[in-house]
């Protein structure tokens, strides 16, 4: 017997916010039958195919303390670094850069709500060595 994910839930100051910012940075939408809304005290996004989204929760509390878990993202049609530019552009922030002269390594963003993330190279980079 095994688990599976479902849903990746992230604490929010604003979960409708939050959302929206996700929803640029993965493409992904929220589901049609329960549209999210300001008001809502959740709101989901997903790529609408039953594989996992991600479940943005209210909470009263900020963020205090590092992530102890977060998303490693690979970009679609881009290279990592037109990536983290495109993503620095909707509003996320750069908090520690490890890419490296020959071409490897990973950029640390944090989302607008301080929620750390990577940015790897893409699968076509990788390939290229």
């Amino acid at each position: 017997m095994v688990s599976i994910i479902r849903k990746v839930a992230v604490d929010s100051r604003d979960s409708y916010a939050l959302s929206k910012f996700w929803e640029q940075v993965t493409g992904w939408g929220e589901d049609p039958e329960d549209p999210n809304e300001p008001e809502h005290e959740e709101n989901y996004i997903g790529p609408g195919d039953g594989r996992p989204g991600l479940l943005f929760i209210n909470v009263p509390e900020g963020k205090q303390v590092k992530n102890r878990l977060h998303l490693d993202l690979e970009p679609e049609g881009a290279t990592r670094d037109e990536e983290v530019e495109r993503v620095l552009g909707l509003g996320a922030t750069l908090v520690d850069d490890h890419r490296r002269p020959d071409g490897r390594g990973w950029a640390v963003l944090a989302d607008p709500e301080g929620n750390e993330f990577c940015i790897l190279r893409s699968a076509a980079e990788r390939a290229q060595g």
